[in-house]
Formats: structure tokens, C-alpha cells, sequence
């Protein structure tokens, strides 16, 4: 029956009733109808199919579905909440909710650490540091010496890792940001609360130059 309403309605697999994702997120009932529209425009452009896979994000991020990044792996990965290689509906409201800017800063301060948390063992180290800033500075078209990328990563290692056991645990994490607030700015699409169809950009306002930035004493 449930299969049955589906095709009736026109909606594929994966989808999940405004009414019900609003309750749960900042967006209201016209705001996720006005998603939804976005994620059938996203989800249909190489496979018509319900569902967002890899290349049709990649394609919708830098207009190639074969161009290899870093950065936009993360995000995939983290909108993949059930881990099966595809963005549902219903994730892909529940992640961008985070980037809007009435989501608690709580929820933005621990997507940027998943983000960072290239191996996913609860803890950010130098190296991963470092891969996701080159990402970031490759994305946005700036050049920096490894020297200078080396520095930037010692000097965020050196303020976050007050344990010195040589990572960053969630705790350190929130200290950090909380010491530098405009680190997660990235984590804030204000295009979320006067939506349109035009896919929202993750990485216009990255990160890094915030990382550039002195380290308090």
C-alpha cells in the first residue's frame, strides 16, 4: 500500500513528508517543499532515480561529476547518514538544516569535527588537519608553500591540543572554537533561509583563512 501511495503521489523511494522533516529541523513546510524541488533537480541529472549518488554531487559542486576532492568527499559522506553510497531526501534536509543559520551552534561546532575527522576516530590529528586544508585551499584557487600549510597546521595543533597527546578530541574542539568563533562560519548558509533553487555552496566561505589567522597567546 505504502509502495502504492508513492507512485501515486509521484514520490520515489527515500522521500519523507515536509510536515515531518519541519518538526524536526529550522526549515518550515514551504522550505523543505522548495528542497525537495532542489534535491529532484539534483538527484535526476545523471540517474533519475530518487536518490542523490556521488557524481551527480560532485556535478552539482563544480558543474564535473569526475572531479576529485577532498572536501566535497567529507560532505558526502557526512549527508550519507546510512552509509549506503546515496543522499535520501530525508538526510539531505537533516544535513543542510545544519548549515541554517537558527541551527544550534552546538550541531555546527560537531559537524565540523566529523568533517575533519578524515578517519573517523573520534579525534583529529596533524595529518588530517593538513589534507583537509590543502583541500580547502586547492578548492578555492589559492596557493600556499607547505612550509606556510605546515605552520598553519602547527599553530592550530599547538592552541586545540592543550593534552599534547598530539590530537584534538571533541572537547578540545569546542574549546578551540570557542576561542575562534569565526572558524565555523563555513557551518552558516544564510541562502538556507530565503531558498531558491540554486545549489548551495559549501565552499565559497571555507574555512581557511580563519585557520590562517594568528594564534591567540
Amino acid at each position: 500500500m505504502g509502495c502504492f501511495c508513492l507512485k501515486k503521489l509521484g514520490h520515489k523511494p527515500g522521500y519523507e513528508a515536509p510536515i515531518n522533516l519541519a518538526s524536526e529541523t529550522p526549515f518550515t513546510v514551504n522550505e523543505v517543499e522548495a528542497l525537495y524541488d532542489l534535491f529532484k533537480k539534483l538527484s535526476s541529472s545523471i540517474i533519475d532515480d530518487g536518490l542523490i549518488h556521488k557524481e551527480e554531487f560532485q556535478l552539482a559542486l563544480f558543474k564535473n561529476s569526475n572531479k576529485q576532492n577532498l572536501f566535497a568527499d567529507r560532505i558526502f559522506d557526512l549527508f550519507d547518514i546510512k552509509h549506503n553510497g546515496v543522499i535520501e531526501f530525508g538526510e539531505f534536509v537533516r544535513s543542510l538544516s545544519v548549515f541554517h543559520p537558527n541551527a544550534p551552534e552546538a550541531d555546527k561546532i560537531a559537524f565540523l569535527f566529523r568533517l575533519y575527522d578524515l578517519r573517523q576516530t573520534g579525534c583529529i590529528e596533524a595529518e588530517e588537519l593538513k589534507e583537509m586544508v590543502t583541500a580547502l585551499l586547492c578548492e578555492n584557487n589559492m596557493s600556499l608553500s607547505e612550509d606556510v600549510v605546515d605552520l598553519i597546521v602547527e599553530k592550530t595543533m599547538m592552541e586545540a591540543d592543550t593534552k599534547r597527546d598530539g590530537k584534538i578530541d571533541d572537547e578540545e574542539w569546542k574549546e578551540f572554537v570557542k576561542k575562534n568563533p569565526s572558524i565555523i562560519k563555513i557551518m552558516t548558509l544564510s541562502d538556507l533561509k530565503e531558498l531558491t533553487l540554486a545549489f548551495p555552496s559549501f565552499v565559497m566561505n571555507s574555512g581557511v583563512s580563519d585557520l590562517q589567522q594568528p594564534v591567540k597567546n
